[in-house]
């Protein structure tokens, strides 16, 4: 099959062409068709499949007739994510070059002026994460009584991420007689739920079981040591090293906190590295993408904020730093490698106590991981114990806080801490030098303590 027998019109032929494509993906032969007849669509796929272009390529066609009016775009697509968001306006301009197609991208980070001015003038298509785009309705800044085509990209991230109420409301201010296109890689009850609501007879089309991995992708697991950080970061590099073919990789974290550490231990060891999560500002996490797809930082440390659609085609390896807890994350985080067709290789580091976790990806993914390097590990007890040494940082601050006060102060962080880690952040006084000596007891930090002024007996005027 090939894009002329999807109906596709000449501008959007010439653009896929200029692209370089030639055949379309399963998910995108199955969707535009239906995408382009007007049926509301649920679309199944595995990460890395081209699920983007799928509603992208047929939502230009449509948009070739018509017109745009102030404030009241013709097309919305609510993506999880800033990356995301900027993902698929990328994937607009590119199937679009031949359109005077206008866009507006309504995402965090950008100045809420700058959007204002693209939404006055009248945009076709309006890109947006859920929170700005109800930021600028309650402004009465956009007007959603003019959607023709709605779009719910990665819904189950949505659901992750806590947008399922924001959506619900968004749908509400939607024009009843609208098309619904949802899009995800897994299919949770709650979005079956959605599914349901919102959707009308939709056109199912599952090119894959939901949450399987992709068959281009090599996936085992390794030892990360007895759950100590230095060893499981010296069994990090380990892999790192051992690795063959590797091009770029992106190392997964559970936790922001972890992603720093992880950035500074690595670039420590003389790697060129890269950091990237949800604390940093959208100028830096753009510069820091480009750096990785440019090929200037060769290894990215990342939460889960680049786990979901980024499209990065020649990732060779990912990292499983942490086993996700989430089996779903998995699923997302190795389909950044592989994709295209071309093959990837992921590693995850595996401790005694991620028993629970592994197990829920093997069912969720249907496949058993070979344990036999966990089980040999675990006799010998070499992980713990090997290439445990760190090299000492450059600076003794290494927990100072940073210039932009990003420092991780999270509940997660703060249970980590133990007792007098940050005796004089507490009581206002500086840890003794000799440990010996019993610090001061400082009273204002007693919940009993009363203020000497109302001990003072209280004077009664005599009467005269």
């Amino acid at each position: 099959m090939t894009f002329e027998d999807l109906g596709l019109t000449e501008k959007v032929l010439s653009a896929v062409k200029e692209a370089g494509y030639d055949a379309p993906t399963p998910i995108q032969a199955g969707a535009i068709p239906a995408v382009l007849a007007g049926r509301d669509v649920l679309g199944l796929a595995q990460t890395g499949t081209g699920k983007t272009a799928a509603f992208t390529m047929p939502i230009l066609c449509r948009l070739e007739t018509g017109r745009a009016r102030a404030r009241m775009p013709r097309t919305l697509i609510l993506e999880p994510t800033r990356e995301l968001a900027a993902q698929v306006a990328d994937s607009i301009r590119k199937y679009g070059v031949n359109h005077k197609i206008s866009m507006a991208l309504l995402i965090g980070g950008v100045s809420f002026d700058e959007q204002d001015k693209l939404l006055t003038r009248g945009v076709d298509v309006l890109i947006a994460t859920p929170g700005r785009l109800i930021d600028h309705f309650e402004r009465g800044r956009v007007l959603l009584s003019g959607i023709e085509v709605f779009v719910i990209d990665e819904a189950d991230r949505m659901l992750d991420m806590g947008f399922i109420p924001d959506i619900e409301r968004i749908c509400g201010l939607l024009p009843p007689r609208r098309q619904t296109l949802f899009f995800s890689a897994t299919m949770p009850p709650e979005i079956d739920r959605l599914v349901h609501k919102f959707l009308n007879a939709p056109e199912r089309v599952e090119v894959s079981p939901p949450s399987t991995t992709a068959a281009t992708v090599e996936q085992r697991i390794a030892p990360g040591g007895a759950g100590d950080p230095k060893s499981k970061r010296a069994a990090l590099r380990r892999e790192i090293d051992a690795s063959e073919n590797l091009k770029n990789a992106i190392v997964f974290c559970n936790r922001k906190r972890d992603v720093d550490i992880v950035f500074r231990s690595l670039k420590r060891h003389g790697y060129s590295v890269g950091a990237l999560h949800g604390d940093m500002d959208q100028r830096a996490r753009m510069a820091m993408l480009d750096d990785f797809r440019d090929g200037n930082v060769p290894l990215l440390v990342a939460s889960d904020v680049a786990a979901r659609g980024l499209d990065i085609p020649e990732v060779s390896h990912v990292f499983n730093y942490d086993v996700p807890s989430h089996a779903e994350d998995y699923v997302h985080r190795i389909g950044r490698t592989g994709r295209a067709g071309r093959t990837g290789h992921t590693i995850m580091l595996v401790t005694p106590s991620d028993a629970k976790w592994l197990a829920a990806i093997e069912k969720l993914t249907g496949q058993t991981f070979d344990k036999t390097a966990l089980e040999s590990d675990a006799e010998t007890g070499d992980g713990a114990a090997a290439d445990t040494k760190e090299v000492p940082a450059k600076s003794p601050a290494r927990n100072r806080r940073s210039k932009r006060g990003r420092r991780d102060d999270s509940r997660e962080a703060r249970e980590d801490r133990q007792p007098g880690d940050n005796r004089r952040a507490e009581t206002g006084e500086r840890a003794p030098r000799d440990r010996k000596t019993p610090p001061k007891q400082v009273a204002f930090r007693d919940t009993d303590y009363v203020p000497a002024f109302l001990l003072r007996p209280a004077r009664v005027k005599e009467e005269t």
